[in-house]
C-alpha cells in the first residue's frame, strides 16, 4: 500500500484546507532513509484513519516548493492543523518516536 501523493496544484486543497491534521512526507525516490521510513507510515495511516491524513510530497518534482518549507533534507515530515506547520521531524526515526511527537493531534 503507497501514501497518496500530493502535488504542488494539490497542496493547497489536500493539505492546507483540509478538515483533518495532515502529516507531509517530503520525499525523493533516491532517499534510502525515505524507503525505510514509508512501511512506518503506510502503517500510522491505517492506524489513523480518519483522524489524521498521511500524504507524500516528492520534493525532485519542485525543489522550489519544497523550499518554501525549509526542506533542506529528506525525509522530512511536517504535520499541518488548520493550514499552518505544527510539527516538524527531519530524517528516519521508529514508529514510538513518530506517535510520541504527532499523535497527540488525532481528532
Amino acid at each position: 500500500m503507497a501514501l497518496p501523493a500530493v502535488t504542488v496544484e494539490t497542496f493547497e486543497q489536500e493539505v492546507l484546507q483540509a478538515d483533518t491534521p495532515v502529516l507531509v512526507e517530503f520525499t525523493a525516490e533516491w532517499c534510502a532513509p525515505c524507503r525505510q521510513l514509508k512501511p512506518i507510515l503506510v502503517e500510522l495511516q491505517q492506524e489513523w484513519a480518519g483522524r489524521i491524513r498521511i500524504v507524500e510530497f516528492d520534493v525532485d518534482q519542485d525543489p522550489k516548493f519544497a523550499l518554501k518549507y525549509r526542506i533542506f533534507g529528506v525525509p522530512t515530515l511536517l504535520l499541518f492543523v488548520d493550514g499552518k506547520v505544527r510539527e516538524r521531524v527531519t530524517g528516519l526515526r521508529p514508529k514510538g518516536q513518530l506517535v510520541k511527537k504527532f499523535g497527540k493531534y488525532l481528532k
